[in-house]
């Protein structure tokens, strides 16, 4: 039982220490990237320093955020970090089909730093105002043709207070003679559409390219599956997140949001609807013929009612075997008028007629099995089959569901490589959006992959080491996801109590199992056969015993055999002088005293 005791103090203290030691690897993690930004600016600082002492102009300041630069050829790129909106056009247009008052695009734009920032001087473009339309635009360095080279754009978003109903997605405004950034708005033709959406509890992150028909002439959007990811966290978090979409020449596509795939697929397979139409259609003209049988059974023609049936039986009849309990009172009502009652002051019996008290449960009833009139219960009809009905048969004229024919599809063509869009001159943002202070940052179009990654870690990164420098802990995360999902806290307590109660059970439920001696006749029977090993040491015990008892034995035989010698030895060493006084003692030889 002690052992036991002590394993179990053992096991609580290992997960004391295991605790603890979680606990120091959380604050360890937080100084790591906080002494890596420290490193930085430590680097930054001797840098400056060694430049001061060559030079010795006036010492520069500590710099704490330094805008990302593109280290490859980029179509656009945009940081916001110059602190104006150079290069951005502001529409002044007006929406058609919309009353006056909310009809002109005089959302504010402005430039500003986030509100919780961790980074100064990282600056964004902000949608400050609510409750209006928004839209702004600027022009690419060069026009994007899509020819043998991937598609990326990435920017940065962040629902600093939350999302009601907007979007916060750009559009790639295609490249047209009538393109008139001034006059942007929901109509301005768009080659793709790509970012988040909320409105209620519907989560979306768009991807949609208008298609031009190669017969037609006429553009049709196609939207991409919706993400198996749940994307409600990136509306709710308040944390900027980064949202990518890579568009491939084999005409695959990616979506991603920190980096992390999110949904990906195919522009031939994966959208809606899809970019091919089928090569055959149902024929509008055909109708179905007059004699068509789609009825797999019918009624067995050759079926005859039997003569026995009885169509008129009823379903119920009453219980001829009942029998009226005693003391049923047949003379007393159910019902009687409430003699308490009393006819109301205002009541006018021209107008409401002659007064009648309430009705009431008869008192008389209450200890009685029934009142009024007795009737026999009602039971089921044995007799009672229905209206007959003729079996029904499988149909031999069954022809099945009929469908009309199928034509070959007069518009159908066969586009190899939708990645071949309308190529792009400009990106936008034209948006609504019921909550105010979206942030927006670090836009890129490029062609190579590696170019928006070393885009994203120099801004997106930057953002994220410092938010997790500036994270609670674990303990805090844990809380924190409670509060968001309730039912979490079901999944702590047990992850707690479930250890505690196998420690508990394991220390304390111990069950002393009885000896041989104290079974009773009434005990569990005990097994005859023992096992081998056992014998052998209960014979050994045994042996060793009676060898100690003949030794014990032969030890006490010993002892006395040399007591008896000695004292014999003791007897004849004994002197004369003894024997001699002890004569001398004796009464007859004491010589008499003289007075």
């Amino acid at each position: 039982m002690e052992l036991k005791w002590l394993l179990c103090v053992t096991l609580l203290a290992l997960g004391i220490l295991a605790v603890q030691a979680h606990d120091l690897d959380d604050d360890n993690d937080a100084d790591d990237v906080v002494d890596i930004e420290d490193d930085l600016d430590d680097g930054i600082d001797e840098v400056e320093e060694s430049k001061s002492e060559t030079s010795s102009p006036p010492p520069a300041p500590k710099v704490t955020y330094r805008p990302p630069v593109p280290t490859g050829e980029v179509y656009f790129a945009e940081s916001f970090d110059k602190g104006t909106l150079d290069g951005w056009i502001l529409s002044r247009a007006k929406k058609d089909d919309t009353d006056d008052e909310i009809a002109k695009y005089d959302g504010k734009w402005e430039v500003q730093d986030m509100k919780e920032t961790k980074l100064p001087g990282d600056k964004g473009l902000v949608m400050v105002t609510r409750a209006k339309h928004h839209a702004i635009s600027s022009k690419l360095s060069k026009p994007f043709v899509f020819d043998t080279k991937p598609l990326i754009i990435q920017y940065e978003v962040n629902f600093q207070n939350g999302i009601e109903c907007g979007g916060a997605y750009v559009k790639l405004l295609s490249k047209t003679p009538e393109l008139n950034l001034d006059q942007f708005h929901d109509k301005t033709p768009y080659t793709i559409m790509f970012g988040p959406d909320k409105c209620g509890e519907d989560y979306k992150l768009h991807f949609i390219f208008r298609h031009k028909n190669p017969k037609t002439g006429k553009y049709e959007e196609k939207h991409a599956k919706r993400p198996d990811a749940d994307l409600k966290t990136y509306f709710t978090d308040k944390k900027t997140h980064l949202y990518t979409l890579v568009l491939n020449p084999d005409n695959s596509f990616e979506i991603l949001v920190d980096q992390t795939v999110v949904n990906s697929g195919n522009l031939l397979n994966d959208m809606s609807p899809p970019v091919n139409p089928p090569r055959e259609i149902e024929d509008p003209n055909d109708q179905k013929p007059e004699d068509w049988d789609e009825r797999p059974k019918i009624p067995d023609p050759d079926a005859v009612k039997p003569d026995d049936w009885d169509e008129d039986a009823p379903a119920k009849i009453a219980d001829e075997n009942a029998v009226k309990p005693e003391g049923w009172l047949d003379d007393e009502p159910e019902y009687v008028a409430d003699p308490d009652a009393e006819k109301p002051e205002d009541w006018d019996e021209d107008m409401d007629g002659e007064w009648e008290a309430p009705q009431i449960a008869n008192p008389k009833c209450e200890a009685a099995p029934g009142c009024g009139t007795w009737q026999r219960p009602m039971i089921d009809n044995p007799n009672y089959k229905g209206k007959w009905k003729p079996p029904m048969i499988d149909n031999v004229n069954y022809q099945g569901i009929w469908k009309p024919r199928k034509i070959p599809n007069p518009d159908f063509f066969e586009d190899l490589e939708p990645f071949k869009m309308t190529p792009f001159s400009a990106v936008g943002l034209e948006l609504w959006s019921m909550t105010s202070d979206i942030f927006f940052d670090n836009f890129i179009i490029c062609t190579e992959r590696a170019v928006a990654d070393d885009w994203a870690s120099d801004g997106w990164g930057l953002k994220k080491a410092a938010d997790g420098a500036a994270e609670p802990g674990v303990v805090g995360q844990m809380m924190a996801a409670a509060e968001e999902r309730p039912w979490l806290w079901v999944v702590y307590i047990l992850t707690v109590a479930l250890p505690v109660f196998l420690v508990v059970l394991f220390c304390c439920s111990g069950k002393k199992q009885p000896s041989a001696a104290e079974y009773k006749k009434t005990d569990a029977p005990q097994p005859d056969v023992v096992d081998d090993g056992k014998e052998e040491e209960k014979d050994k015990g045994e042996k060793e015993d009676e060898d100690e008892e003949e030794d014990a034995n032969e030890e006490k035989l010993g002892n006395a055999s040399q007591e008896e010698e000695e004292e014999e030895e003791e007897e004849d060493r004994k002197p004369a002088s003894e024997e001699e006084e002890t004569v001398n003692r004796s009464p007859r030889n004491r010589k008499p005293r003289k007075d």
